[in-house]
């Protein structure tokens, strides 16, 4: 019933599975072996929604998308179950024609019952192989239409990921199933509250499994659990962090400027303000100005840099900053995007974010990367960051903004990131989670002329 609410409020209302699921396991007091399943169960099905719809589509009398929603979730999570779990196939099939009496009443009872019973037969009769199952065009005549059925990714992602990896599609299939990999849960030791050490010591004794990073040194890897039992999130000594949104700016507060230093940076889209804090933490004798313009998501940069006193929260456009232009020393700007990087944290994102956003997204993109060029001063450096890996997000807006204006160059960004394997020729970096266990976050690092 759990994981079938959060379907429903993701269809309904746009809900975040991976901020709503959690709550409702607390609220509720799910014991941790139930917390897994619906995790898995939840997770598992929005990300294989495309393949789902496919698979009830071959067992239905009518198109999937006429099924009525209720009972259309509910026969996603039995196909799910059907296709990609132990559940045995009549335990499947029982629960959810249950779930769909309790919430659809009699009536579509016989029809869910007979549609699983379908997909039931149609699994063991192809042994699950997916490829079989939803008719997908063969490797060798479509390769993205292929990878795009057996991974469960609409086709425009799985094109934007190939051209990402200049067409390379081993590796093409590799990010993609990386997307459905759960993903472990990164911390981050905010630099001057707390170190890396000391996090990872309270972790473990708080009986939580936990690494430290492979490539930050702020960084913490959770097995599992949930961070929030630690004090030191709960007191903003340590956050939840990506790794690689640490690294992107690891990397813009270790580039060295040219020339005198104003003592002012600033986060140019800083909304909810993890990358705030951080950076907030390594520069610490820099003024940082924060800068948000929707009010919930400034209230959340401001609570994440509580304790600061470097830092001033300013609600604001990026693209019309109230700062004097060219007094910046360092500006990130991590721009809002598709966020392709993080499919595997959001499970829905896929299926949510059309292909028609990008021209309008990469538009915004260039206004923000010039507003940040701008107020840089000369000698300084700008951080250009996203977490997609489309190359209309990432390289193409940084050559079109760079290639106009004589004033900018574009630095190396791999020299910012020692030790860290596996990123290319640069000068920009993109990481991957298949390769390094990331989101795929892109960097580029521009700077001003000197006069």
């Amino acid at each position: 019933m759990l994981a079938w609410e959060v379907l429903r409020a993701v269809d309904e209302r746009g809900a975040y599975a991976n901020l709503l699921l959690p709550a409702l396991m607390a609220q509720r007091r799910l014991p941790a072996r139930d917390r897994g399943f619906a995790t898995e169960l939840t997770y598992g099905t929005l990300r294989a929604m495309g393949v789902l719809d496919l698979l009830l589509g071959t067992a239905t009398n009518r198109p999937v998308e006429a099924v009525d929603p209720p009972v259309r979730d509910a026969l996603r999570l039995g196909a799910y179950q059907l296709l990609h779990t132990r559940v045995p196939a009549r335990a499947a099939v029982a629960s959810t024609v249950d779930l769909v009496r309790q919430t659809s009443g009699e009536r579509p009872v016989r029809f869910a019952n007979a549609v699983l019973r379908r997909v039931a037969s149609r699994v063991v009769e192809t042994g699950g192989d997916i490829a079989a199952l939803v008719a997908a065009p063969s490797y060798a005549d479509d390769p993205v239409g292929h990878l795009a059925m057996v991974t469960s990714h609409p086709r425009w992602v799985v094109e934007t990921f190939a051209s990402a990896l200049q067409g390379d599609m081993a590796e093409t299939r590799c990010a993609l199933e990386a997307d459905d990999q759960r993903p472990t849960t990164h911390l981050v030791a905010r630099p001057g509250l707390i170190d890396r050490d000391a996090l990872l010591d309270s972790v473990r004794q708080a009986g939580l499994d936990a690494e430290p990073g492979r490539w930050s040194s702020y960084a913490v890897r959770l097995a599992g659990g949930d961070p929030g039992r630690l004090a030191e999130v709960s007191d903003g000594r340590a956050g939840v962090q990506d790794e690689g949104s640490q690294l992107v700016v690891t990397a813009l507060s270790q580039v060295l400027t040219v020339g005198a230093d104003t003592g002012v940076s600033v986060d140019l889209c800083a909304g909810p303000g993890g990358k705030t804090a951080l950076l907030a933490g390594l520069l610490p004798r820099t003024r940082l100005v924060a800068v948000e313009p929707r009010a919930a998501r400034a209230r959340l940069v401001a609570r994440a840099v509580a304790g600061r006193s470097n830092v001033t929260v300013v609600r604001a456009d990026g693209r019309r900053c109230p700062l004097v232009p060219g007094t910046a020393d360092r500006v990130l700007a991590d721009v809002p995007c598709t966020g392709l990087g993080a499919l595997r944290r959001r499970p829905e994102a896929r299926w949510r974010r059309p292909a028609s956003e990008v021209a309008t997204l990469s538009s915004l993109q260039r206004q923000l990367l010039v507003a940040a060029l701008d107020l840089v001063r000369p000698g300084g450096v700008v951080a250009y960051v996203t977490c997609s890996p489309h190359p209309a997000e990432t390289t193409e807006v940084v050559a079109d903004v760079a290639g106009q204006r004589a004033d900018v160059s574009v630095l190396d960004a791999r020299a910012s990131l020692p030790g860290v394997d596996d990123l290319g020729d640069g000068p920009f970096v993109q990481l991957w989670p298949h390769r390094h266990g990331t989101d795929a976050m892109f960097l580029a690092i521009l700077r001003r002329a000197s006069p």
